[in-house]
């Protein structure tokens, strides 16, 4: 009795476990498949995810190319057919990205109405509607705007560091300039009132809003030519105007300056990916998402 209950027991223990242990195994197998495709697919700092990033990027290249080239009548008389089938690869390519990157994330909708989710919609469809719209491959020219991705590809501390300055800089002067602005378009108003009124429509200047164009041409250092005062005071005035066009262009370029030149804060670099919320911009080290909160460390989706 004693060696049949130990026999049994043996059993239980040693025949039931492995299999629970499999269950287990193959539930948290499961898990991480969707967090390996996510780091594969929003990191850069894996050599799969560069690598990943590296073809998508040569992908988004070749598609603008052949895109370009099939609006040349006669490249497009001659290779017409191949570069339909490459841009059909291609769109089969990025159309199969852009359903993994829905999947590999825990909420699909933050990832979808993105401005990179937008761009990578539209970049996709173009090709399928050509089967309904006539012209509508051309749109693929989009993709373009896929190449915005290369400043997280590169992820080189000089670029992205001084981009993010630069992108800082121009938010904190963002109320000078559009005071300045405010204050150039005073004077375009003004001076282009007294050009009409100076000139008058035998010289060109038929109308205020017209006058006020030609300011603004002045004053930008433009000069298209199509406008120009042929009175003495007109030509005064428009010298003036010429003289303070280099001192405007200089101001906005000072501000910009003095606030880049202050912006001396240490820029992060690194290229994590909330899995919850799709958030980006996280500090070099950071174990959570100071957006959501969520786990950046985490091992399973």
């Amino acid at each position: 009795m004693y060696l049949f209950r130990r026999k049994r027991l043996y059993k239980q223990t040693y025949l039931t476990l492995p299999q629970e242990n499999t269950k287990e195994l193959a539930s948290e197998s499961k898990k991480s498949w969707r967090k390996i495709l996510h780091d594969i697919i929003y990191e850069a700092d894996t050599p799969l995810g560069k690598l990943f990033d590296v073809v998508l990027l040569i992908l988004i290249v070749l598609s603008v190319i052949f895109v370009m080239m099939e609006s040349v009548s006669e490249i497009d008389a001659k290779y017409h057919e191949a570069l339909y089938i490459g841009e059909w690869i291609i769109t089969i390519f990025f159309s199969l990205e852009y359903i993994l990157r829905i999947i590999t994330v825990k909420k699909p909708f933050k990832y979808i109405f993105s401005f990179y989710g937008i761009i990578d919609f539209l970049s996709t469809i173009p090709l399928y509607l050509s089967f309904i719209l006539s012209g509508s491959s051309y749109l693929l020219t989009v993709r373009a705007l896929r190449l915005l991705r290369v400043f997280r590809i590169l992820k080189i501390t000089r670029y992205v560091g001084e981009s993010n300055k630069l992108k800082r800089a121009l938010l904190h002067s963002r109320a000078k300039i559009f005071i300045f602005l405010f204050a150039v378009v005073i004077i375009s108003i003004i001076a282009g009132t007294i050009m009409y009124l100076v000139e008058g429509e035998e010289n060109g200047f038929v109308s205020i809003p017209q006058s006020v164009y030609w300011c603004i041409v002045t004053l930008t250092t433009v000069g298209y030519g199509d406008i120009s005062p042929a009175t003495p005071l007109g030509q005064f005035i428009a010298s003036i105007i010429m003289i303070m066009g280099y001192g405007i262009i200089a101001v906005p370029t000072g501000i910009i300056t003095a606030e880049y030149t202050r912006s001396s804060k240490e820029v992060d670099t690194n290229t994590i990916c909330c899995t919850n919320c799709m958030e980006s911009h996280h500090a070099d080290g950071a174990k959570f998402c100071h957006k959501c909160g969520n786990d950046l460390t985490e091992e399973t989706l």
